[in-house]
């Protein structure tokens, strides 16, 4: 079964600063419906203006993944980590016990635009840690491929969680498949561009749940950026 989420059921919030978008509640916007899917608890797509950001701030016990799509991202943490994050990398925070961190955009004038995803551990009270790395292009180019998994599995990031994220990156006119367990739940979530899921058209900030099906088929109509969480729910 494949439930379309269109872009426009998303929370809005806007600040001058920051314009964002929830795909599950956050902050004021709270809508029973929409409250995560298993320990998937965040999708925020954040537009933050040229010389503004996140001050420090705290969590704990939260897998933090933070994806750029335009402009750069400058973190700054507690554990003395350091980093400018930009299209092509993704990072992994560990909040853990605690950690305190900073996100600024790092260009006093051009905007940044990123995705910042909150996944619950099944962990509590972890060391605090980050992890970045440049993605693999030509590996997101040919299809879904895994960047997030538990530890024991050897993707580029560690979680903390019964998860995996897997992300493609195809040409328009590009068709991509890939196996998926029955028994899980997906969530496929268009970053940027469009493609064609069934006979569902979906554009940016689009998603679709999927559940009892074997296996993903769509075609890209642009160049797209896709997420594919696999998740125990």
């Amino acid at each position: 079964m494949i439930t379309i989420r269109p872009a426009d059921t998303r929370g809005h919030a806007e600040h001058g600063w920051l314009d964002s978008h929830h795909t599950f509640s956050f902050g004021s916007w709270h809508d029973p419906k929409h409250m995560g899917i298993g320990p998937l608890r965040v999708i925020n797509d954040d537009r933050v203006v040229g010389g503004a950001g996140f001050p420090p701030h705290s969590h704990s016990d939260m897998e933090i993944i933070t994806y750029v799509l335009e402009g750069a991202l400058k973190h700054k943490d507690s554990t003395g980590g350091t980093s400018v994050l930009k299209p092509g990398e993704m990072q992994l925070m560990t909040a853990g016990r605690g950690i305190a961190h900073s996100e600024m955009n790092a260009s006093p004038t051009d905007p940044v635009h990123f995705l910042q995803i909150w996944v619950m551990p099944d962990t509590r009270g972890a060391t605090p840690g980050y992890q970045q790395l440049t993605l693999d292009a030509e590996a997101l180019r040919r299809g879904f491929h895994t960047v997030a998994a538990p530890a024991a599995e050897a993707a580029p990031f560690r979680i903390l969680q019964d998860a995996r994220l897997a992300v493609a990156w195809p040409a328009a006119g590009q068709a991509l498949s890939t196996p998926l367990k029955a028994e899980r739940t997906h969530y496929l979530h268009v970053a940027r561009g469009a493609v064609t899921l069934g006979d569902q058209a979906l554009t940016e900030g689009d998603a679709a749940i999927i559940r009892g099906e074997t296996a993903l088929a769509l075609i890209a109509n642009a160049e797209s950026e896709l997420l594919l969480f696999d998740l125990a729910a």
